[in-house]
């Protein structure tokens, strides 16, 4: 039996969404056993729980050596305000487990790494049932932890290199904090969503400064751009291979991630 614990270090779910993926899980992976953390359902403004509340309920499940697996409720904005303190307190049994998100879930995956605590993983997250196509999305990310096959991105199994995977704005934002993973040597793979194409610029033009030494960049799916008043004149692929050039990063091609149900598994390293 593997034994998954769900909790939501951003913003929170519905008990609808969490009633949705149990269902699921229940008829079509009766090895795995999902326990949805109570804190999923809080909301203090913008988040699942004060900050304290969001820190205690992901140290329960990762320092809990009955875990097999932290699988993030869902994205939004948060984890950052909680990582630090999280990684700090995370023990011998936080070590051993899978953590399972992407988005905003990417503060806590960096410093994970970073850390070398546990084995971060790139994939779709509860809340992605309410997707179009969402069921498809939790069918994967379910199977993965429950050792049932992976829906890798493609290209690892050609890759030689170590390959991370994050949302182009959370890698923009970790670049120059204690949660910045060294990368060196690894293939980087972004994807974005919800972002005007002058911002995906200037996201490249802050990620890329931290990027030095990688070998190489792969750009996932920058989707739902919204329409600016005035063209951009490049688009995002054209805007990722500038910054490449600029700061002499191989420019490997397209990722299979992003925000939506087609979202690939990147385990790090």
């Amino acid at each position: 039996m593997t034994r998954i614990a769900v909790c939501a270090p951003s913003t929170p779910i519905t008990p609808e969404d969490a009633e949705a993926v149990r269902a699921l899980a229940s008829a079509q992976f009766p090895g795995a056993e999902l326990v949805i953390h109570d804190q999923c359902f809080a909301v203090e403004g913008h988040f699942a729980g004060s900050d304290a509340a969001r820190l205690d309920a992901l140290l329960e499940c990762a320092n809990d050596p009955a875990f097999d697996a932290v699988w993030f409720a869902r994205g939004g904005y948060g984890a950052c305000r909680i990582a630090e303190d999280a990684l700090a307190k995370m023990n011998h049994a936080a070590g051993q487990k899978t953590y399972l998100g992407y988005s905003d879930a990417g503060y806590l995956l960096g410093g994970l790494y970073r850390e070398r605590i546990g084995r971060p993983v790139h994939g779709p997250m509860l809340a992605d049932v309410r997707r179009s196509g969402g069921a498809e999305a939790v069918r994967c990310a379910l199977g993965f932890l429950a050792g049932k096959g992976a829906d890798l991105e493609p290209s690892l199994a050609d890759e030689r290199h170590p390959v991370v995977a994050f949302n182009l704005t959370t890698l923009a934002m970790l670049g120059g904090t204690r949660l910045m993973p060294g990368l060196a040597n690894h293939v980087v793979m972004v994807e974005d969503v919800s972002e005007y194409l002058y911002a995906i610029d200037r996201l490249f033009f802050h990620a890329t400064a931290h990027l030095g030494g990688i070998a190489g960049l792969r750009l996932g799916r920058v989707s739902d751009v919204p329409e600016n008043d005035r063209p951009f004149g490049a688009d995002a692929q054209e805007i990722a291979r500038h910054w490449c050039r600029r700061h002499s990063i191989a420019f490997l091609g397209e990722a299979d991630i992003g925000h939506d149900a087609a979202n690939k598994l990147v385990p790090f390293g």
